[in-house]
């Protein structure tokens, strides 16, 4: 497809054939270095069996350790064969009731996902930004782009609870704050078979308030789009033109439409076979907890960690990796 001399006359669907191009060259280069390395082992293993060597004996287990934490994680790249685990990922969070306490903690949330975005050499773009009156966020839309986004991402959506001392608290009382996050792929205009009639929405402008950009603050850029029949609110900010907000508000509208549709097909064929699927809309999935003990566990899983800071830098892959296995075991289940 590549070599055809027409190839580059759609740029967009140019750039989508190169993207997954080069990531089945990643997953197939990965099994190839493996095998490789399974090679060098297996030969390490065939001279130590011939004449036993103390030093190779503990290179080759160094090795055999190494090679086991690799294999772990090409398996793990290999469970994101969902439809649209290799697309982009729109992630928003919404703190619960509870003003500055939860708005902070929102916040904190953020920069968490900031973090663990950066760990995956990830590209995370603000294309929604409201700050809270006194600290944190009101809420906070981001697009985070790169290979698999979507597919580890997907394991965050969920209520998220935090149980600490209140540092906006006098009384030093102790606090339960709540922030929901949702996940959704974000759509190339390819994949998406959606039409959205004019008659539906509502067009707003409004003034940017995001967190830097020269054009913050000065002109009424950004955009909100309102679907009256579903009552989907979606905003952009994130371009300097109204122009361009529109265009990338609308596409985000039409992801999240079109991920409602995919909804409503399982939920029709888990009524068909008769299945109880659970929709974690509301579900609260985990909670950190900062006092009086220090802990982060995942409902879903079980999975627990007492190392608190490091979670809250952005290492939450083991979270997110024992999710991805439990789903795999559903379905084989």
């Amino acid at each position: 497809m590549m070599t055809d001399p027409n190839f580059w006359d759609d740029q967009n669907k140019a750039q989508e054939i190169i993207d997954k191009n080069n990531a089945l060259k990643h997953v197939v280069n990965g099994y190839r270095d493996l095998e490789a390395e399974l090679e060098d082992m297996s030969a390490t293993h065939e001279l130590l069996a011939e004449e036993f060597d103390e030093d190779l004996k503990a290179d080759l287990e160094e090795e055999a350790n190494a090679f086991k934490d690799k294999l772990d994680q090409f398996e793990l790249q290999l469970l994101l064969n969902g439809p649209y685990d290799a697309n982009n990922a729109i992630l928003e969070l919404h703190p619960g009731a509870g003003g500055t306490e939860s708005q902070d903690w929102a916040s904190m949330l953020l920069r968490m996902y900031q973090r663990y975005a950066e760990q995956q050499g990830f590209k995370v773009e603000f294309a929604d930004y409201l700050p809270g009156d006194e600290a944190g966020v009101k809420s906070v839309t981001l697009v985070i782009k790169g290979h698999n986004a979507y597919g580890y991402l997907k394991a965050e959506k969920g209520v998220h609870r935090l149980v600490r001392i209140s540092p906006f608290d006098s009384s030093g009382r102790r606090h339960t704050s709540f922030v929901s996050c949702d996940v959704i792929p974000e759509f190339s205009n390819n994949e998406i078979e959606i039409e959205v009639n004019p008659d539906d929405i509502t067009v707003d402008t409004f003034r940017a308030s995001g967190a830097g950009g020269q054009h913050i603050n000065k002109t009424e850029s950004a955009i909100r789009i309102t679907h009256h029949p579903t009552g989907i609110v979606v905003n952009n900010q994130n371009e300097r033109s109204q122009i361009k907000n529109r265009e990338a508000a609308m596409k985000m509208l039409k992801s999240k439409l079109y991920q409602l549709k995919l909804e409503e097909q399982e939920r029709e064929m888990a009524e068909i076979r008769g299945e109880q699927k659970e929709i974690g809309w509301g579900s609260q999935i985990r909670s950190y907890v900062f006092h009086p003990y220090s802990m982060v566990k995942d409902h879903r899983t079980n999975e627990e960690t007492g190392n608190v800071n490091a979670v809250m830098d952005g290492e939450i892959g083991p979270f997110i990796e024992a999710y991805l296995r439990t789903q795999m075991d559903n379905r084989e289940a």
